[in-house]
């Protein structure tokens, strides 16, 4: 299936994109997608345990199936100053 990722702040940077399309098997969860981009920029493991991930409108955890043609959100965490 294929799925679109939105990524924000320093992701974005990382893998020089704010959008991608990435291919995954059918019952993907957002835990394979996030190991799928970390093989690619493996950066990202440095946000391992902090970033969000998000849905349409809601947050999701990584054991969430995704579906074909979802657009999943990665975000680092909200940092108020």
């Amino acid at each position: 299936m294929k799925v679109r990722v939105e990524l924000y702040s320093r992701l974005k940077e990382i893998v020089d994109a704010s959008l991608l399309e990435l291919s995954l098997p059918e019952n993907a969860t957002v835990k394979d997608l996030f190991e799928q981009l970390k093989e690619r920029y493996p950066q990202l493991r440095d946000f391992e345990r902090s970033v969000l991930f998000g849905i349409g409108v809601e947050f999701v955890d990584r054991n969430h199936p995704l579906n074909e043609g979802d657009t999943i959100a990665i975000m680092p965490p909200v940092q108020g100053g």
